[in-house]
Formats: C-alpha cells, sequence, structure tokens
C-alpha cells in the first residue's frame, strides 16, 4: 500500500505549523493579559494603600432606608387640660460606610496625580477604585490613576461633567474586564437578588461622602437620553428618569424626581459598540 505523497506530506506539515504558530500567538495574547491585569491590581492596590481605604469588610451591607417623614401629632384628648404630645420622631440609623469612609486622605493620591476626584465603592463587591477625571473620554480607557498604559483602564467621569457633581445625571465610565476588576460586576445588576443585596454605591471626595440608591439597571443605546449631557429642564430630566425606570430590568422601591440628582455608572455589553449597560442611582440623604 502506497504511503503519502510528497505533496500530502508537505500539506500536513504546514498545517501543524500553522497550528503551532496560532496555538504560540493566542498563548502569547494570554499571557500579555494576565500580565495587564496584574499590573493593574498592582497599582488600584497601592491606590488604597495611599488613599487609606478602612477595612469595610465587618460591615454590614447597606440597606434602602425611605426618607424620613414627618411624625403624626396625637389627637387631643376632649376631656384632659393637658396639652397632646406629638409622637416621638425615630432617630436615624448612621450609615456606616459614609462614616468609614469619611476618614480617606485623598491628597496622596493627587499628588501623583491631580486628575482624581475621590473613591467610588459599591459594598460587597470588587468595584473600589480611584475616581478621576481627564480633559477628554479617550486617555483613561487604556491607562490607570497612575498613568501606566493598561488595558484595564480607569474608572472616570464624563469629562463634560462637573468635578463637584453638581450636574443632574453624572455619567461614570468603567471597562467590563473578564477578571472582574474594574466595572466587570456591573452587569450583575441583570439580577433581581443582586441586586436587592448591592442596593447602593458611594462616592466620597474632598466634599465628603454620598451614597447613591440604585434604581435601575438596563441596556442601553449609546444615542440614549440617558447620555444626553446639560439636561436641565424638568420635562428632560424626567425623560431620563422615566425611560430608566421602563428599561430596567430589576425593581426597587426608588421612584426619582426631576428635584434629584442621579449618578450613572456606564460600562459595554461585550456585544459590539451600540449599547452600553448602565446602573443608576439617585442621591439619597445619609446621616
Amino acid at each position: 500500500m502506497a504511503g503519502p505523497s510528497k505533496k500530502q506530506v508537505t500539506l500536513r506539515t504546514l498545517f501543524t505549523a500553522l497550528l503551532a504558530l496560532a496555538l504560540a500567538v493566542s498563548l502569547g495574547v494570554l499571557g500579555f493579559k494576565l500580565w495587564d491585569y496584574r499590573q493593574g491590581d498592582e497599582d488600584y492596590g497601592e491606590a488604597e494603600v495611599m488613599a487609606g481605604i478602612p477595612d469595610l469588610g465587618d460591615l454590614p451591607q447597606p440597606t434602602l432606608r425611605p426618607q424620613p417623614t414627618a411624625a403624626p401629632t396625637a389627637e387631643a384628648d376632649p376631656d384632659s387640660t393637658a396639652p397632646a404630645q406629638p409622637e416621638p420622631t425615630p432617630q436615624p440609623t448612621p450609615d456606616p460606610y459614609a462614616q468609614a469612609l469619611q476618614s480617606m486622605d485623598f491628597a496622596a493620591l493627587q499628588e501623583v496625580n491631580e486628575d482624581v476626584l475621590g473613591w467610588i465603592l459599591v459594598p460587597g463587591t470588587r468595584i473600589s477604585y480611584p475616581l478621576l477625571q481627564g480633559e477628554d473620554n479617550s486617555y483613561y480607557l487604556d491607562h490607570t490613576w497612575k498613568g501606566s498604559r493598561n488595558s484595564v483602564g480607569s474608572i472616570f467621569m464624563e469629562c463634560q461633567c462637573s468635578r463637584d457633581f453638581s450636574d443632574f445625571n453624572t455619567i461614570i465610565y468603567g471597562h467590563r474586564v473578564s477578571n472582574q476588576s474594574m466595572f466587570g460586576q456591573l452587569h450583575a445588576y441583570a439580577d433581581q437578588d443582586f441586586a436587592d443585596l448591592h442596593p447602593s454605591f458611594y462616592i466620597t471626595d474632598a466634599a465628603g461622602t454620598r451614597r447613591y440608591d440604585i434604581f435601575a439597571a438596563y441596556e442601553a443605546p449609546v444615542d440614549s437620553a440617558v447620555y444626553r449631557l446639560g439636561v436641565s429642564s424638568d420635562k428632560g430630566k424626567e425623560t431620563v428618569i422615566n425611560l430608566a425606570l421602563e428599561s430596567s430590568v430589576i425593581a426597587t422601591p426608588i421612584q426619582p424626581t426631576s428635584a434629584n440628582q442621579i449618578v450613572t455608572l456606564s460600562t459595554c455589553t461585550g456585544n459590539g459598540h451600540a449599547n452600553r449597560w448602565v446602573v443608576l442611582g439617585v442621591l439619597a440623604a445619609i446621616e
């Protein structure tokens, strides 16, 4: 029986060589990505130490709390001459995360990079990072807070938003990284149970700590109203809020109004560039 021809041997050798090359390239890309992730983790681990982020492991998960309302006044007894006494107003419970985060020091981070605004935290997740704002929305897509070139990028505020969070809607961007760093866990808000267990996020800066209670999570086109900047009219604000509530894949008791300020956390979907995954929170009163 005749063996393989010279041509068949050549083709087989070429095919084997191509497979080996493809494997080598894949391993090289994977190795570079893992190295990139490790370097990113080191940069952000250093930021935690420099900012003095406290140990939050023993704190309970935040719970959504309705804003206190005026206590009802007790009805007077017509047969009594004593004045009616109002019911005592329940004392608010201090927010443990706001208390813990208020001692953070951003001066050391800002000495390294003046673009650092503060810190963003989603309790119970890996989302705990410096928050930056650059001159454009491109630089921090592939640079860490230290200015190191890295595919994980940074968590950064839309360059046209006010640094003091005075806008109606402040937009914050971050990559959906496959190792669950940066905004990689933001997609977990597609699950109602996860949303119930992680109902709020915190932003701390030199002015103090703000808590935002999450009221919507959904996939939004890049030209959606949620990305519209400079919204100032009540009608425009209501359009953003109502669209978010109608589009949301989770249900919460939070119903923002045009009088509130909101923050939109935005990341990619992994399915092209036409849509983004957004999680919206409304500024809450904290003690």
